[in-house]
């Protein structure tokens, strides 16, 4: 019965949590449905149709940024509870102007909210995670995060058919900003019934609310050794940037960079920005687009649930190492449709809807789970910043150069680039990631302090 209450505890700390996943999701997959319709009212040319779509890719880089900082100084909910805040002003903001240098403005913020969930939300659930089944929970904020992004996808086409195009053109996509507010309100009051990090609170001298905690995660007995074993990692560490630079360390920190850029740049976020102009672009009307997405983030969720459920078994690697090359020939597929002007029918939707099945199996919830377990506690939020920092770049310069490929270089030559990136993407895996499965984090980090390698 105690393993069981333990388990329930740990659970709903998690699904908290992963609520701000849910959030991310949302609010960067809210441009798919409305993209088109911006783009009609405002004349919008390919460079600023890019802008429009990654302007909030800015706030989320400088969120991303700042939020291992913040995290560190004030806790990680406080900062949570930062971000839900945020995202509710952006929702609000974004439905009202008339405007671009407003909507752009309230878009920004927004992304500073995403920054911020995208970082604190995996390391939260990390930190509170038993090390038996960390992947698996760090990868139920995956699950958040592609819940999100089917949830706004069925919010976009609901609105999109109330009536018709012209209503969408002036009012439509408004709604469908503004509809954010409802999920923003929920995850700031569902944040008041969680604890705080139990590592944070070590490392803030708070040790007995700590252990309180850890004792609901893992019972007493195994409560009483790993706060031992925190507080003794914790005094071996300085807490510093320059510590990320030291030997051992320093391989943890350009392999959690190098994760974070390669599973952008396969292109996943051009594919779910975009994917109702990728369908009208092969035929499609804009309803029959909105909706073929909806089937796209159906896929998207279904597969982060085979990813939940085998991570802790099959491990990391061999799930990165399969979904990389799954992608890869995913893309050459697509590539190669449009190169033979062979877009009618289903082709391109089954190449997509696969590509989407593999990039969920991996390096979505995957590199979440990775770089939120190889550093240690104390330099976490910071090492975890500069990853995330180099993610949401690599975010921005899909999103903002993607229609302006489309437009110079055609289609099939540009999923070919993300075809070429998959294949980079699989032999780093293949070559420099470490199998993290089953080790506690202290593990890891003593791992790293011994040889340089997990």
């Amino acid at each position: 019965m105690e393993k069981q209450g333990n388990m329930s505890y740990v659970y709903k700390i998690t699904i908290v949590a992963a609520v701000g996943g849910l959030l991310f999701g949302y609010d960067t997959a809210v441009v798919a449905g409305a993209i088109g319709f911006i783009q009609q009212r405002f004349d919008l040319s390919p460079a600023m149709m890019g802008w429009i779509a990654s302007c909030a890719l800015v706030g989320c880089i400088t969120g991303a940024m700042f939020a291992g900082y913040l995290s560190d100084r004030f806790g990680r909910k406080k900062i949570l509870i930062l971000s839900a805040i945020l995202f509710a002003v952006s929702s609000v903001g974004t439905a009202m102007p008339h405007e671009l240098s407003w909507f752009v403005v309230f878009r920004i913020l927004g992304g500073l909210g995403i920054g911020i969930a995208s970082m604190i939300s995996p390391m939260y659930i990390t930190e509170c995670a038993p090390a038996a089944i960390r992947g698996r929970l760090v990868s139920i904020n995956q699950f958040g995060i592609v819940t999100g992004i089917l949830l706004i996808y069925f919010v976009n086409a609901g609105i999109a058919g109330l009536y018709d195009e012209a209503w969408n053109i002036h009012t439509g996509w408004r709604w469908m900003f503004g509809s954010g507010i409802i999920p923003s309100v929920v995850f700031f009051i569902l944040l008041m019934f969680v604890p705080e990090s139990p590592r944070w609170l070590i490392q803030a001298g708070k040790a007995k609310e700590a252990e309180e905690i850890l004792t609901k995660i893992n019972g007493a007995a195994k409560a009483k050794t790993e706060l031992a074993e925190i507080e003794a990692a914790i005094h071996t560490e300085t807490g510093t940037f320059a510590e990320l630079f030291k030997p051992g360390l320093r391989t943890a920190l350009i392999i959690g960079i190098i994760l974070s850029i390669v599973s952008q740049v396969t292109g996943i976020n051009a594919i779910m920005y975009y994917a109702p102009e990728i369908f009208k672009s092969t035929g499609d009307g804009s309803g029959s687009a909105l909706l073929q997405t909806i089937l796209v983030g159906v896929v998207n969720l279904l597969f982060t649930i085979v990813a939940i459920k085998y991570v802790d078994r099959a491990g990391r690697k061999g799930l990165l190492m399969a979904g990389s090359a799954g992608m890869a020939i995913c893309l050459a597929i697509i590539g190669m449709a449009f190169h033979m002007d062979a877009v009618k029918g289903y082709l391109v939707l089954v190449a997509i809807l696969a590509y989407i099945a593999c990039f969920a199996l991996s390096l979505g919830p995957l590199t979440f789970v990775v770089i939120a377990e190889i550093f240690p506690n104390r330099v976490r939020g910071r090492a975890m910043s500069i990853c995330l920092f180099f993610l949401w770049a690599s975010v921005y310069f899909v999103s903002q150069f993607f229609p302006m490929l489309l437009k110079s270089i055609g289609s099939a030559y540009t999923f070919w680039i993300f075809m070429g990136t998959s294949i980079v993407a699989f032999l780093f895996v293949w070559k420099l990631v470490p199998e993290t499965k089953g080790k506690s984090l202290e593990e890891i980090e003593k791992s790293w302090h011994k040889t340089g390698t997990v």
